[in-house]
């Protein structure tokens, strides 16, 4: 590496520990705050509760209820632009309506609206177990992003076994969600998928803490943290005769 390289990449590593140390911590930047929790609680109780309002059975009630749900997360989306913030959640959540309901309508039943979030809470679960055992641990891919680190941690023996470890909770936790739902649609619990947001948003709150602890445990006493990654010095290779 030449010694301009090297200069261009401690400028960008100072740039980002810079710009790290001025946003939010990365793991309250993951929960989304009070927004990130009514779009995880919200979707499923209205859904529900205008489906039950209106009699719960026909037609009628099922499209007034998914209806209410696309308003709902079309509401947080412009909440999201009129505040100039990444709108990428609540546009997957709109996604996420609009094939939910598709599904719904077709069935005509208001449990298979949620047979959507079972397969992605699968798919989600497959994909930690899958990235740990290929040397990605996600909660580092996602961390790196937020704590402004980039991939950097993956120089770091220390943070990329914290990572690794801190990662099982979150397999765990949406392997749980996808049992979970699957059981109450199965059995047709309305209610019970009604207050699944607020369930599962409280077993997030659990993973949170897990991940944090585990990683505050992994990392050696001396270790400066999730935003500064102990990168080894590169060597300069030998100059040919010298």
């Amino acid at each position: 590496m030449t010694d301009s390289a090297e200069a261009r990449d401690l400028a960008r590593e100072a740039a980002d520990h810079e710009l790290a140390e001025t946003v939010p911590h990365p793991f309250v930047t993951l929960l989304g705050g009070v927004r990130g929790a009514l779009e995880t609680v919200l979707p499923p109780l209205v859904f529900i509760t205008v489906y039950l309002a209106l009699g719960g059975t026909g037609s009628r009630a099922l499209a007034w209820a998914i209806g209410s749900a696309v308003a709902l997360a079309l509401a947080f989306t412009i909440w999201r632009l009129v505040e100039r913030t990444h709108p990428a959640r609540a546009v997957g959540s709109i996604l996420l309506v609009l094939v939910s309901g598709y599904i719904a309508s077709r069935t005509g039943s208001a449990a298979d609206f949620f047979w959507p979030r079972v397969l992605l809470n699968a798919a989600s679960a497959l994909a930690f177990v899958v990235a740990n055992l290929i040397g990605w641990p996600l909660i580092g891919v996602i961390l790196g992003a937020l704590a402004g680190s980039r991939t950097r941690w993956r120089k770091d023996p220390d943070l990329m076994r914290a990572y690794r470890l801190a990662s099982w909770p979150w397999a765990v936790l949406n392997a749980l969600r996808a049992v979970l739902l699957a059981f109450f649609i199965d059995g047709n619990q309305l209610w019970a998928l009604a207050a699944s947001g607020a369930f599962f948003y409280a077993l997030t709150l659990v993973a949170v803490v897990s991940s944090w602890w585990i990683i505050k445990r992994s990392l050696p006493a001396d270790h400066p943290g999730i935003r500064h990654p102990r990168v080894p010095a590169v060597t300069p290779a030998a100059t040919p005769g010298a």
